[in-house]
């Protein structure tokens, strides 16, 4: 419970946030940028409360990973798909969307592995 309340804020805060940047936007009468708020909130969200994800001692680091990529995968990807952000007039569109979705996951993955692991060494020797 501790957990999902952690990642319950992790997740609301930048999501009221950009909520609130959204109906700005919206009362000022761009909708386009609301939208985009929005959009990008959601994405913030999924992403604060999945972040848990790598708090849960018991499990082992593949399994975090895995987990954490299907969350992924049935929350931020069907928001990119359906945000307007990339054409999808074919399945090779989709696919082209799938491919960045993994690519850029990849990256993230990669540098706060890498972060983390910095971390780590600098708390040993202090």
């Amino acid at each position: 419970m501790k957990l999902f309340l952690k990642g319950f804020i992790r997740g609301a805060i930048p999501f009221i946030f950009m909520l609130v940047m959204s109906v700005w936007e919206l009362i000022q009468g761009s909708s386009s940028d609301a939208r985009t708020f929005l959009i990008n909130g959601l994405i913030i969200m999924f992403l604060g409360i999945a972040s848990v994800i790598y708090e849960i001692n018991r499990w082992n680091f593949s399994k975090q990973i895995i987990v954490h990529y299907i969350t992924m995968l049935l929350t931020v990807f069907p928001i990119l798909l359906l945000s307007g952000y990339y054409p999808l007039s074919s399945f090779d569109d989709v696919l082209n969307v799938f491919l960045l979705f993994n690519k850029v996951g990849l990256m993230l993955f990669f540098a706060t592995f890498i972060i983390a692991k910095v971390r780590r060494e600098f708390r040993k020797r202090n």
